[in-house]
């Protein structure tokens, strides 16, 4: 009975280990990133947290194989080379030249969708997920949905939102 009661707990602290080094390599990812997701907030007017809370979830913060590979972090499909290497790997995903080449295709591939200009500077992330995810851009959208609200909830990205807002020129009404 002492041994069982000894697994769980080393099992429960191996656990507890893992979430709080995940939680420590996205509280690393957002603070290395929430800079420029602020600047791409104020140029294309989509929340600091649907980019950043995207990336988070789309790149295991920036851990994932297509994060390292092929440095998209919005798991965006295109053309890749990785078939030419040896030995080839095979992937639907785009590949980019930069990190920062994938953050703004993800801003330019949202900024041509039907919503966008219902959107644009409107800092309520909730209105964009629902937008985003009822366009397709995941193939099970309520299950993606779930993880970017916990995102976003979880590590206060909308605190990011507030920052940018502040910043960001007073729209011109005529």
């Amino acid at each position: 009975m002492k041994y069982l009661q000894y697994c769980f707990v080393m099992l429960f602290v191996g656990v507890l280990s893992v979430t709080q080094a995940d939680g420590q390599l996205i509280r690393n990812y957002i603070n290395k990133y929430k800079d420029r997701t602020a600047e791409l907030s104020k140029e294309y007017g989509i929340p600091s947290s649907i980019i950043l809370a995207t990336a988070i979830v789309e790149s295991g913060a920036g851990s994932s194989r297509n994060a390292n590979l092929l440095c998209n972090h919005f798991g965006i499909v295109g053309k890749n080379k990785l078939m030419k290497r040896k030995p080839p790997i095979k992937t639907k995903y785009k590949q980019y030249p930069t990190i920062d080449d994938s953050y703004v295709a993800f801003c330019r591939l949202v900024s041509h969708k039907k919503y966008y200009p219902k959107l644009k500077d409107d800092m309520d992330y909730k209105k964009w997920v629902t937008a985003i995810a009822g366009a397709g851009y995941s193939t099970q959208a309520d299950v993606w949905k779930s993880k970017i609200f916990y995102t976003i909830k979880k590590y206060k990205l909308v605190a990011l939102d507030k920052s940018s807002d502040e910043t960001r020129e007073p729209q011109k009404t005529t």
